[in-house]
Parts: structure tokens; C-alpha cells; sequence
């Protein structure tokens, strides 16, 4: 019989919740105690899942040297830091994307899973999706024969509230930008079914003025896949009242797809050369926050996969070479970012001494 696998949630926002939740339901699974620094949600940890509550991950590590599993759930720019403290530990992580800000972090994080032996499993649940699975198959076919074009686009909405009501949204040093807290999801779907990205062009705009955000709100980024064909990934945070569209269009010799909806949920368009196109399974809605929602409400089944992987009955969905790829796509598409923010800085530097 399968052995049950105890788990730890450090940091108890929307997606720790969503992590605490998932695991109390999974009946393989034991929740052992649950860590943030917001001490006045003791009280409430106490109450929803009967668990012991810490106020540092250094404090739960200590007193809990037997769990199996931490799932980092904290703001971005902690993930690493948090998940090398894990594994020094002994512990499996569970890292929710992206696995860091910085490729050489994740590189950091992978080394030290080795010399542990520990596996570190990077949230992408949207893989999970029936379209997502749909397409990974079509893919793995090669139903579309040679691939000529890829276009992603993302238009949601994030409105002031999003940014004041947290203390790390929006911030550049723990938040990073969109392509990170938004889209990382869908450049995972990207790199999943396409492979890596080279020659990256791209333009950032800042269009709004939100109080509490430090970085841009649109982007259109143009590449070339080093596997054959160009891609386009278009972006916004700024769309009026509501997420529009998350959606992916793929141009092949043999026929063209596009799965979209507001978060890449259904098939909108299939012509393919000799293929019928399949009823999937309806998708998950999406995670509801309140005030906005997020990418696909998958994570039941990245828990049971850390499960079943921990138990010898499968293998990671999502390994942290793949978490460390869409960090390193991101990096690189960012650096174009950089680039203009020095450019701009150095023309007003310059137009300084013209006065």
C-alpha cells in the first residue's frame, strides 16, 4: 500500500490556500503544518485545516524534520532562497512558478536537488488541461507536419487593487513582471510543445499608470523556435474590466489550430490534413481570486502527481530543467527590457548635460 506523503505549505496567500486545500483533499496526503510571516492568519490556519502554524520557514523546518514535501507558496523573488532551504533539509519542494527570477538561481536550486537527491516539481498546471494534453499529442504526431508559426497571445486585467492589496505584487524585485506572475503558464505550453527560442525581438510599453506596479503592462515579443518556424508571444494587464483571451495559434504544412477562451480552455479552430477533431473533456474553470482570476484549477493534480512520484508510480510532470527553461526564456526575453530601460535612461542622462 502506498505510503502517505506529509506535506508543508510555506507562505498561506490565494495559491497557498489553494495548495493547503488540495492537499487536505488528496487522501494520500497529510498536511502538517502550514508557515507565514502574517501572524494574524494563525487563527484562521487553526480553524480551516487543524494544522500547527509557523511564523518562518526556519522555525517549521526545525520542528517538522520528518515531512516528505514543502510546497513554496511565497512571492517570486523567495522561491529560490526558500527551495534551497528545503532541500538542505532532506525535503522533496513543490515550487510554484516560476522557480525563480534569475536562471542561475534555478541552476542553484537543480544542483542542490542533486547532491540531495531530492526532486523539485515546478508548478505548470495548466499541462493538465484537456486542450493542453490535446495538443502535446498532436505535437508529439507531428500531425502538423513541418511548424511555420506560432502566435500566443495573453490580454487580461489587473486593476489597481491587484497591486495595492499585496505586499509584493507589482514590486520588480519580488514580482519580476507579467511574463513571470501571469504568463509564465503559457510560455511553459509554449516551450512544452515547441522547444527552446532564439533571435528574441521585442517591445514593452507601460500604457496606465497603477499605483503599486513597476513594470510594464504590455509586451509583444518576436523569436524564432530553434527546432524550424517564428513565434509571436503578445501580452497585456491592462485590458478593460475583465481577462479576454489566453489563446495559441499554430500554422503547420498539414493544417492549422487554435485553442483559446479566456485561459486556453476550448478548440476554436481545427483544419487539419486527414484528422477529425476530437470532443475533449470540458476544462477546469479557472482559479477564482476574488477580485480577479488566474490560469487553469489544476493544482489537485499536481499534488497527486508528487504523490504518485514520490511512491515510485510515476514520474514528474513538470521537472525543474523545464521550470529552469521557462525562467531562462523569460530572462531572455526581459534582457530586451533592460535594454530599453538603459537606452531611455541614457538619453535623459544625456539630454541632463545638454541643459
Amino acid at each position: 500500500m502506498d505510503n502517505t506523503i506529509k506535506f508543508a505549505i510555506i507562505g498561506y496567500g490565494r495559491i497557498g490556500k489553494r495548495h493547503a486545500e488540495m492537499v487536505k483533499q488528496n487522501k494520500q496526503s497529510e498536511l502538517v503544518a502550514i508557515a507565514d510571516i502574517d501572524e494574524s492568519l494563525e487563527e484562521e490556519v487553526k480553524e480551516n485545516f487543524s494544522v500547527p502554524f509557523y511564523n518562518s520557514i526556519e522555525a517549521l523546518l526545525e520542528a517538522y524534520p520528518d515531512i516528505d514535501v514543502v510546497n513554496i507558496c511565497t512571492p517570486n523573488g523567495l522561491h529560490a532562497e526558500q527551495a534551497l532551504m528545503a532541500l538542505s533539509a532532506q525535503h522533496h519542494v513543490v515550487c510554484e512558478k516560476p522557480m525563480a527570477l534569475a536562471k542561475a538561481d534555478c541552476e542553484a536550486v537543480i544542483s542542490k536537488a542533486l547532491h540531495e537527491s531530492r526532486h523539485v516539481f515546478s508548478v505548470m498546471q495548466n499541462r493538465y488541461s484537456p486542450p493542453s494534453v490535446w495538443l502535446k499529442s498532436v505535437m508529439d504526431q507531428q500531425l502538423l507536419g513541418r511548424i511555420y508559426q506560432v502566435q500566443v497571445n495573453c490580454y487580461w486585467n489587473r486593476e489597481e487593487e491587484y497591486y495595492t492589496g499585496s505586499t509584493w505584487k507589482g514590486s520588480l524585485e519580488m514580482d519580476g513582471g507579467p511574463l513571470y506572475t501571469q504568463f509564465s503558464h503559457f510560455i511553459d505550453t509554449m516551450f512544452w510543445l515547441f522547444g527552446d527560442i532564439k533571435d528574441i525581438k521585442a517591445r514593452f510599453g507601460k500604457f496606465k499608470e497603477i499605483e503599486g506596479n513597476e513594470f510594464e503592462d504590455t509586451g509583444f515579443i518576436d523569436f524564432e523556435f530553434v527546432d524550424g518556424g517564428v513565434g509571436s508571444f503578445s501580452y497585456s494587464t491592462i485590458i478593460h474590466d475583465k481577462n479576454f483571451e489566453s489563446s495559441i495559434t499554430i500554422i503547420g504544412e498539414n493544417g492549422t489550430i487554435k485553442v483559446g477562451g479566456q485561459y486556453m480552455e476550448k478548440i476554436e479552430y481545427c483544419h487539419v490534413k486527414d484528422y477529425e477533431q476530437p470532443v475533449l473533456q470540458p476544462s477546469n474553470p479557472p482559479n477564482n481570486y476574488g477580485d480577479y482570476k488566474g490560469s487553469a484549477a489544476n493544482h489537485m493534480y499536481v499534488i497527486q502527481n508528487v504523490v504518485e512520484t514520490i511512491n515510485g508510480d510515476s514520474k514528474v510532470t513538470t521537472n525543474a530543467l523545464e521550470g529552469l527553461k521557462v525562467v531562462d526564456i523569460i530572462e531572455r526575453m526581459y534582457e530586451q527590457r533592460d535594454l530599453e530601460s538603459l537606452q531611455t535612461a541614457l538619453k535623459n542622462s544625456q539630454s541632463d548635460l545638454l541643459v
